[in-house]
This record gives C-alpha cells, sequence and structure tokens, in this order.
C-alpha cells in the first residue's frame, strides 16, 4: 500500500523476487497536472504488476508523467521502458548513459573478470544471470541528460542535482534544500551498504565513493529517502558508518594480501560477507560475482594509496602488499 510520506510525495516499495534486496524505494511527487517518479523496479512482471496497483492507488497518469532515474542498475532504471510514454521526460546522468549505450559493455565486464581469476566456466553463466542483463530496459531510451547543479521542479517542491559518483559512475542524488528532503538512490542507505564493484580498467570507485560521501556530509539533511529499506534522518552518522566498514574492509583485504599474492577473485573468497553459506563454493553464483567486483575495488583503492600493487603473470592480475 503506497504510503503518503510527505505532502504530496509518495512511496511504494516494488518487490524484487529473489534478490537479496528485496525491494526498491519507488517514489512519486504529484505536480500541478504533471508527476515526477523516482526509479521504477525491475523489467519483469512481479514489478510491473506492483507498478500498475500503485499507480492506480494514487491516481498517477502516466501520459503526464516523467521519470528521475538516479543511476543505471535495473533495479532502478528497468521498468521505465514500460513506463514512460511518448510525453514523458527520462532525467538520467551523462556517464551511466554511455555504459547502458555501449554495446560491448558486457564483454568488457567479462574480459575484467577473466583477467581477475574468474572461473572461464563461471563468467558467462554469470552474465547471463546477471539482473543487468535480464531485467533491464526493453529499448533504447530517449534520455534528458542532467549534470551536477541543474534544477526539476515539481508542485511545490524544487530539486538540485548532486553528482554522487561510486557505487556507478554517474550516480545522481536529488536534493530539496528548502524541505531539507535528499533521494540519495543508492548512495546512502540505512541497513546495508550500497555495493561499490569495479567492472573497468582506469576507475577507482571506492575512492570517488568515499569522496560522494564526503561531498554529502556538507549539506543540511533532515530527512534521507533511500533506494532501499526505510526512511531515516541521521546522514552524517550513517556517512561516517560507511567510511568506517570500507575502512574495516581494507584492512581485512591488506591481511588476506599478507598471505602472497592473490586475484581478486581469490580475495574476494577470504573476505568475511554477510550472507547464509559456510563456504565460498555454496555462494550463488551472482553473489560471487558480486563480490569478486567489491574486493576489486577494493584492492583498485589499495594500489592507488599506495598500499597495495598489481602485476600481471599469464595473463592474470596478481596483487600483493606494497614493500
Amino acid at each position: 500500500m503506497a504510503q503518503e510520506i510527505f505532502p504530496n510525495l509518495f512511496r511504494e516499495q516494488i518487490p524484487l523476487p529473489q534478490n537479496p534486496l528485496k525491494a526498491i524505494n519507488s517514489y512519486v511527487i504529484k505536480g500541478d497536472g504533471r508527476f515526477l517518479m523516482i526509479d521504477t523496479g525491475m523489467n519483469r512482471p512481479e514489478c510491473m504488476k506492483a507498478m500498475e496497483a500503485y499507480i492506480k492507488e494514487i491516481g498517477v497518469d502516466l501520459d503526464r508523467t516523467d521519470f528521475f532515474i538516479t543511476h543505471l542498475h535495473a533495479d532502478h532504471l528497468g521498468l521505465v521502458s514500460e513506463l514512460a510514454r511518448p510525453s514523458s521526460k527520462i532525467y538520467f546522468n551523462h556517464p551511466d548513459s554511455e555504459v547502458i549505450n555501449d554495446a560491448h559493455h558486457w564483454e568488457e565486464m567479462a574480459d575484467i573478470a577473466r583477467l581477475n581469476g574468474f572461473p572461464e566456466s563461471d563468467i558467462l553463466t554469470a552474465i547471463s544471470r546477471h539482473p543487468g542483463k535480464r531485467y533491464h530496459a526493453s529499448r533504447p531510451l530517449p534520455l534528458t541528460l542532467l549534470r551536477e547543479a541543474d534544477k526539476i521542479e515539481i508542485g511545490d517542491y524544487s530539486f538540485i542535482c548532486i553528482e554522487t559518483p561510486g557505487h556507478t559512475r554517474g550516480h545522481l542524488c536529488l536534493y530539496e534544500p528548502a524541505k531539507k528532503l535528499l533521494f540519495s538512490g543508492d548512495h546512502i542507505l540505512e541497513s546495508i551498504t550500497p555495493n561499490i564493484s569495479l567492472w573497468s580498467e582506469g576507475d577507482d570507485p571506492l575512492k570517488s565513493y568515499l569522496q560522494s560521501l564526503d561531498k554529502m556530509s556538507k549539506y543540511d539533511v533532515a530527512h534521507v529517502l533511500p533506494g532501499h529499506r526505510e526512511l531515516f534522518t541521521h546522514h552524517r552518522r550513517r556517512i561516517e558508518e560507511l567510511k568506517k566498514h570500507h575502512e574495516i574492509r581494507n584492512e581485512e583485504v591488506l591481511s588476506i594480501l599478507k598471505r602472497g599474492k592473490q586475484t581478486a577473485y581469490k580475495v574476494a573468497s577470504l573476505m568475511t560477507w554477510d550472507i547464509d553459506c559456510d563456504r565460498w563454493e555454496e555462494f550463488p553464483l551472482p553473489q560471487q560475482w558480486f563480490a569478486g567486483g567489491e574486493a576489486l575495488a577494493h584492492l583498485q583503492y589499495l594500489q592507488g594509496t599506495g598500499r597495495a600493487k598489481r602485476e600481471l603473470q599469464n595473463g592474470k592480475a596478481l596483487f600483493s602488499l606494497k614493500e
């Protein structure tokens, strides 16, 4: 059942079946003759059924609805291809638009996985099962691209865009300075930590993420409206908790590297994960994939800070402590 959390601002939790995230928060703001939806759900029947009930309950007219999508992941973007009408604007960011329009994106991810020790037999299976591939938008989207400080006005709300790269290259938040509201997408979550993964050469997403956290801490925020789980108020405290989490993870990765040279895949298999499995081999393949990407992000960050180094041996990237 939809919840009116502020005047003319609604939330519904769209279910994400067989997914550890469980649901995504989709928000709708009613304006004067127009609507704005923030994030949508995956492009799968279960999400569409919940979405149809949601928009019927609160009286959304899709012919008069625009969409703000915080980032490229399918649980946020996927369903917009089924909801947007020719009259709709789909607000999005520049860096993520380049990824979704890159025909070689999945091949590049496979190459990175191969380089970093993923078993060859698992790579194509993992990609074929990846929710970003299975449940993404069904057609190319006409996007209205936004940057830092661009504005969106709807009803009594006047938002500015805040670029917060890390979770993805182009992640965008929406901030309402007068009401001190922050739509944080997957940048800041309360009871879970956003996945920070690396699947490309040259990027340092954890460095970008930590910088984005520091950037966001300077804003005066009374209420955080995240992409998943519950709303919360203590954004600066949560930012410090997230920074501490990654500090602890970095120390864990360094302790693993004390055992000798390791691929990112091997490091991931030795890290601690909040998943109901006793051994790495029992992890579902998609969870091994996400864990591997997160381990690689930490290794890249440690390399950038001079605490780890990378070398290539027999077509594999091996990480070790910097002496």
